[in-house]
């Protein structure tokens, strides 16, 4: 026992500090693509590219209307590579309560060979995410769970069809660096004790009568967070024989977290926005 003692005592405190400031993202990694609208001469090879259908485009009266949506995003980059006025970033899309939030369009121009003779409308960025600190929005939240609920809050996650790359950043919550209990939030098995459920991935079919009952065992306010690609849009697999796609098909969705996968950060955000619609408890 004293040898154990002596050797924890020798290797010291092994967990990591909390992070105060914005924590940079690595350059490698992929967020939303961005594009250059006034010299885009073309959507079609993009939008061709696409695995998803988060780049579309249509045409009438010699125009074409383009609708970035980033719910669907997979930051798969066949975009850039298909277009050279498109590049991709290591910007992520903000959570939001509604999908239309999470889209964007243009219009433009159209040559008699369907290129792009001009620019008509520039879309607004669709809500990218500020620079914020893990500890300020997990403040914001933890303030916001007491004003609310007066208590802790209890979050179930479901897996209805994800391929647990949601799932990893989920645990990340847990861990020594975001360390979301300490803000009151807690995961539990039972949808019986859960204030709202994390569901991820395109809703399989063979999930989807589990799902409604989990929701159905949920006691008020039942609120319902989509996360991911998948869980947002039904991502690369969309409405098949096997999925039915998007959460919002089986479940009235209060928030959708896009990204594949959504960071910690994006996480906690988007459990923040969620709590935020409910009334304060009198």
């Amino acid at each position: 026992m004293f040898r154990i003692l002596r050797k924890s005592v020798s290797i010291g405190v092994v967990t990591e500090d909390f992070p105060a400031a914005p924590s940079a993202t690595p350059s490698p990694a992929r967020g939303c693509p961005e594009i250059k609208w006034p010299v885009w001469r073309d959507a079609r090879p993009a939008a061709a590219a696409c695995p998803t259908g988060a780049i579309k485009c249509s045409d009438e009266n010699s125009q074409r209307t383009v609708v970035i949506d980033l719910a669907a995003c997979t930051a798969c980059g066949l975009c850039a590579d298909a277009d050279p006025s498109i590049r991709m970033t290591n910007q992520v899309a903000r959570p939001a309560a509604s999908r239309a939030e999470l889209r964007c369009s243009a219009s433009f121009r159209l040559n008699p060979d369907g290129s792009h003779a001009g620019i008509l409308k520039t879309p607004s960025a669709a809500g990218l995410s500020s620079a914020v600190s893990a500890e300020s929005v997990g403040r914001q939240l933890q303030n916001e769970i007491r004003k609310v609920l007066g208590r802790s809050l209890h979050i179930r996650e479901v897996d209805a069809g994800s391929c647990n790359g949601c799932e990893i950043e989920i645990i990340n919550l847990n861990n020594p660096v975001y360390d979301a209990e300490r803000f009151g939030v807690h995961f539990v098995a039972s949808p019986r004790h859960a204030d709202m459920l994390l569901v991820t991935g395109p809703v399989t079919r063979n999930m989807e009568l589990a799902l409604k009952k989990t929701y159905d065992a949920m006691p008020e306010p039942g609120l319902v967070v989509a996360v991911g690609a998948c869980g947002c849009s039904g991502g690369i697999f969309g409405v098949n024989y096997a999925t039915r796609g998007a959460v919002d098909a089986i479940l009235p969705v209060d928030v959708y977290v896009p990204g594949c996968p959504p960071t910690p950060l994006a996480l906690l955000q988007g459990i923040l926005l969620a709590i935020g619609r409910l009334k304060p408890r009198n």
